[in-house]
């Protein structure tokens, strides 16, 4: 069912699967978009209120100086290997970044037809309710691996780590209405997503919904 008109996917995937690439191809496509990440990001920053009960929950060793933002590295380290903090963290975290991106669709519905939210969270949160498709992007579990030690920088045991700790991709796979596969080269996963965005339902003469 439309959100107050616009056509809205859900776009989610493992960590280093390449959500943010395809985010970024259907912002090329003409899709108003947002990273749940980001929200997070931006709630979680001094003055915030999700960022004060972050620290009444885990403590001031994961900021990065008294008073300071948040050391995402720290936190990740302890919540990451800890299903029970990982739970309690985005019990914290989730209704606010739920609120935000709520708030950012009231706004785009003004002037967008098609709307993403990317997050990685997307089917555990509830999301897929809302949404009129939902989108899994794929790779190889060596590609997960080598991207998360090659890109972000991580030892190869915290990014096992942090790939244990997510749903299978199957398991995301089998409810997404596409999967786009990132396992070959850019120009593969370009294809598969313009092949995937023609089948969205809007007015190809004037880009506006046909919903």
């Amino acid at each position: 069912m439309p959100y107050k008109g616009l056509y809205l996917i859900g776009l989610t995937g493992n960590i280093a699967c390449g959500k943010s690439t395809v985010l970024a191809m259907l912002q090329d496509l003409g899709a108003a978009v947002i990273d749940a990440d980001q929200v997070t990001r931006q709630v979680q920053q001094p003055g915030e209120a999700v960022y004060q009960a972050i620290i009444d929950a885990f403590g001031e060793a994961i900021l990065v100086a008294p008073g300071g933002p948040i050391d995402r590295q720290r936190l990740g380290a302890i919540v990451f290997s800890d299903p029970q903090a990982l739970r309690q963290l985005e019990q914290i975290v989730h209704p606010a970044v739920h609120a935000r991106i709520l708030a950012w669709l009231d706004e785009v519905a003004a002037h967008a037809q098609v709307a993403v939210i990317d997050a990685v969270k997307l089917l555990e949160a509830g999301w897929k309710q809302v949404c009129d498709a939902i989108w899994v992007v794929t790779c190889t579990p060596d590609q997960q691996l080598r991207r998360l030690v090659e890109t972000r920088g991580m030892s190869e045991a915290e990014a096992r780590m942090r790939i244990s700790a997510q749903p299978s991709q199957e398991s995301r796979a089998a409810q997404a209405d596409v999967v786009i596969d990132n396992s070959g080269s850019l120009d593969a996963t370009r294809a598969q997503v313009n092949a995937a965005w023609e089948r969205v339902p809007i007015d190809r003469r004037t880009g506006r919904g046909s919903l």
